[in-house]
């Protein structure tokens, strides 16, 4: 569910960004290491009162933590509306941190693929740096698709450029917005 109640009016979502789904393979792998681990134990010490025990325990304590790892990476988010960009990154379980920055303030747009499986399943980092004091980049790791999504996000902050330097030349509102159609017609 993405956060839309908090857009300013009159501010429209453009797209949407999470991670890929690689890292449910990552999580994925997590539970099968410990399906090892369970079954050696039951393979070690047969069905003993004490290991049915230790593994429902341990099984009790992984499931969450598995809970938690999937909830990490299934919260992040890039939003990137007409006027701003949104970064939603949960960092651990309760530990989320938000961070927008406005169009105007976008510098640049990066992203890296690097490794062989981010080559084959098509996902890299996207990176946006912004203007300001605090000049944190809003790095998103496991972006699918990430040098399609950063000329998306480019394209995006060209559009408000072009009509912020539209309006300070004299076009109204609906001199720009015909102009935007017939740009995307051309298109």
């Amino acid at each position: 569910m993405l956060p839309l109640e908090n857009l300013k009016e009159g501010e429209t979502l453009k797209i949407a960004i999470r991670r890929h789904w690689i890292v449910y393979v990552f999580v994925a792998l997590y539970a099968l290491v410990w399906v090892i681990i369970s079954a050696s134990t039951f393979i070690t010490f047969w069905l003993e009162f004490f290991t049915t025990m230790l593994n429902i325990v341990f099984w009790l304590f992984y499931s969450i933590f598995l809970y938690i790892e999937w909830l990490n990476h299934e919260l992040d988010l890039y939003i990137v509306t007409n006027n701003r960009v949104i970064w939603v990154e949960q960092i651990s379980w309760m530990n989320r941190n938000t961070r927008e920055c406005n169009l105007w303030q976008v510098q640049e747009v990066s992203s890296k693929t690097k490794g062989i499986f981010a080559n084959i399943f098509n996902y890299g980092t996207l990176s946006i740096q912004t203007a300001g004091a605090n000049t944190n980049n809003l790095d998103m790791d496991f972006c699918p698709d990430s040098m399609q999504q950063a000329r998306q996000v480019l394209n995006i902050v060209d559009e408000y450029r072009d009509n912020e330097a539209r309006l300070k030349s004299g076009m109204t509102g609906e001199d720009i917005h015909k102009h935007n159609q017939i740009e995307e017609w051309k298109n």
